[in-house]
This record gives structure tokens, sequence and C-alpha cells, in this order.
């Protein structure tokens, strides 16, 4: 019998206790557990519905977004009936339908240099769903310098990635953390996010899953956790790998920083010129000569375009010859960000004075001019 797990809840996880490895002494482990959980998303969604069958006792939800309908491929906590309503709030409610048995609080805000170190205070182990890179080296640095150890995933298309990081070993020193494997981040705009990039809905259930179950073992003591180790997975090639991380190398942290500048992304740059979608829309109605170009992949362009001429980005530089000088040009994507890069990239190398980066892309044309045209 146990102290700690009431008689229903000794049914409820019957199967977890009759692992001989598991057991009494595991389930109460898992009771005993704080685990905050950053983001509730892809990734979240499957870490936070296995913690909360599991049994673990006490799980935080960190996540100031609302669920929107692009979400649903993938994000499995959610429905239709959800949209529009918080991604926090939501989880709560759902979780504690899945598990009366345990405690649930919500933080229903950005994870920021101002209260990454008070949120994590309570917790032993966090858990990193988030999907950019500024939020990411905050989530590891908070838990390097609070002590916590953090088990991270990471998703992109086809590929999905596994570590623990931050682990306390049993001499009592920590293991590697993320900055032994990524001292800087990439350039920004080189590694699209999953809304520009996208990402196959079933993998952010096995890379979840994989996160939930890496949670589970380091809480319990039960197997070999990922510690100094990244698991990697192709699930278009169903292939596998796990890479040693060099933790040689001295990492230093002392404080946590402005992460938006170290990723690059707040460094002084001169404004691209830009047109709204309803500038676009006079132009089109008035007949004014203007060329617009669509930087895109062929697989978006096919599911929705609005005539431009289409010259991917990574061909942009390639195709110069294409651009006209005379008139206006039009660059745009699916949201800006692509159009901006591109404009940005064609205006170092020519003497381009004649481009516009098309505000919101397509998705901002076919919400407010043309609700014809297919989002994705």
């Amino acid at each position: 019998m146990s102290n700690l797990l009431s008689k229903e809840e000794l049914a409820r996880y019957a199967r977890h206790i009759t692992i001989p490895e598991f057991g009494v002494q595991g389930q109460e482990k898992l009771k005993k557990a704080k685990v905050l959980v950053i983001g509730s998303g892809g990734l979240g969604s499957p870490v936070l519905l296995y913690l909360a069958a599991a049994g673990v006792g006490h799980i935080g939800i960190v996540d100031f977004d609302v669920v929107d309908d692009s979400n649903l491929q993938r994000q499995v906590l959610f429905n239709v009936d959800d949209i529009g309503k918080s991604k926090a709030q939501t989880a709560k409610l759902k979780l504690q339908a899945l598990n009366p048995h345990i405690e649930i609080k919500v933080f229903e805000t950005a994870f920021t240099i101002e209260n990454a170190l008070s949120i994590i205070a309570d917790y032993d182990i966090v858990a990193d769903g988030t999907d950019n890179f500024p939020t990411r080296y905050l989530v590891n640095d908070a838990c390097v310098l609070a002590g916590k150890t953090n088990v991270y995933a990471s998703i992109f298309r086809f590929e999905g990635q596994v570590s623990v990081f931050n682990y306390l070993n049993e001499d009592g020193t920590r293991g590697p953390n993320y900055r032994h494997m990524f001292p800087e981040p990439p350039p920004p705009g080189l590694v699209p996010n999953c809304a520009e990039g996208g990402v196959l809905g079933v993998l952010p259930g096995i890379i979840g899953s994989i996160q939930a179950s890496e949670v589970i073992k380091v809480i319990t003591g039960v197997g070999e956790p990922l510690v100094g180790r990244l698991f990697l997975f192709d699930v278009a090639a169903f292939q596998t790998r796990t890479l040693k991380i060099n933790a040689q190398q001295e990492v230093i942290i002392n404080e946590l920083i402005d992460y938006e500048s170290f990723c690059g992304l707040n460094q002084e740059q001169d404004a691209v010129k830009e047109i709204t979608v309803h500038e676009l829309e006079k132009l089109q109605n008035l007949g004014h000569d203007y060329h617009i170009i669509d930087v895109r992949e062929p697989h978006e362009f096919e599911i929705a375009n609005i005539g431009a001429e289409l010259i991917p980005l990574s061909t942009i530089s390639q195709h110069v010859e294409r651009i006209p000088r005379d008139k206006k040009v039009i660059v745009h994507c699916k949201s800006g960000k692509r159009s901006e890069t591109a404009i940005r990239e064609l205006e170092a190398l020519y003497p381009f004075s004649n481009l516009y980066n098309l505000k919101g892309g397509i998705l901002a044309y076919a919400k407010e001019i043309d609700t014809n045209i297919p989002t994705y």
C-alpha cells in the first residue's frame, strides 16, 4: 500500500505499478514531482497529455497564445470549439478532465527575462516546447542559473530532436546544457520556424511523447535519460541517430541577457519599404503598371497564389535578370518575413530602389482582400 496514493490512484496507475522497476515508489515520485511545460502547442500537447495521464502531481503551463485553426493539424489537445480561446486555460480544463488527481497551474504570459526565474523556481524539471531561438536560450540559461533539469525537444518539417540538459548527476555535477551543443544561435532568418517551414502533423506527437518519457525517466530514475546525447529522428526516412554532445568546452552563464539581441533580432537595420494589401488592391483596380514576385516554395504556390511570378527565396539572387528596375516591384511570401529577407539580400547585392515588401504577405491578402484564397 501507499500513504501517498489513494485507492483510486492505485487502480488508475496499476499498469505502472506492476512494472518491477517502477512500482509504487516510481508512481509516488511522479505524484510528488513538479514539472513546468513551456508551450502547449505541437510539442506541449503530447507532453502535457502524457504527463497528466502518467500522474505527474504538479504541472505548470506557460503559454500566452490562443487556439487557431492552423494549430489543429498537430496540436492534439484542442478542437474546433476551442478556436480563439486561451491555449493554457483550455489545456488546463482538458488535463483536469483527463486526470482529476493532479494540480495544474497556468502562467498565461510570455516567458521573459523578467519572469523566467520566478516562474521556474517552484518546479523540479522544465520541458521546453518552444519554437524560437531567443526563448530556447532563455529557457536553457534560466535552468542553469536555477539548477533545474531542462528536457529539450524541437521539430521542423520531418525531423525532430530530444535531449536532457543540465541534469544533476550522482556526484553533484551537472550534465551538458544547450549551449554546449549550440554556443551561438544561427544567423537571423537562416532557420525558418514551423509556420514558415512547415511540420508534418504526426511528428510533434512522436517527439513530444519521447520528450514526456524523458521527463518521466528523470523523475523516477527508471532507465537512462538522454544526458550528454542528442537523439535525432527523421520521420520521412525513418532513421534515427544519437549524437554525443561535447561537454569539454567551458560554458559560463552568470545572468540572463537580451536574447532577442543575442539572436540578432534587434539589430538596427534600414527599414524595408512596405506596401499594404489595401494599397496593392488599389494598384490592381486602377490598372497601374507594377510587377509582383512570390518568394515562397512551389508547393506553397500551388496551394494559393495571387498571380505573382514565382521565384523562391533560395534562388532569388540567381534570377536578378527577371526583376524589373523601371517599375514598382512588390515582393511577397506567406507572412512577410521571407520577402523582407529577399529584399534585403537583393538590395545588398544590387542597386535596387524599387522593391516593396507586401506587409502581412498572402495571409493578410486572404484575410482582408480575397477570402476565397485558402490559408495554410
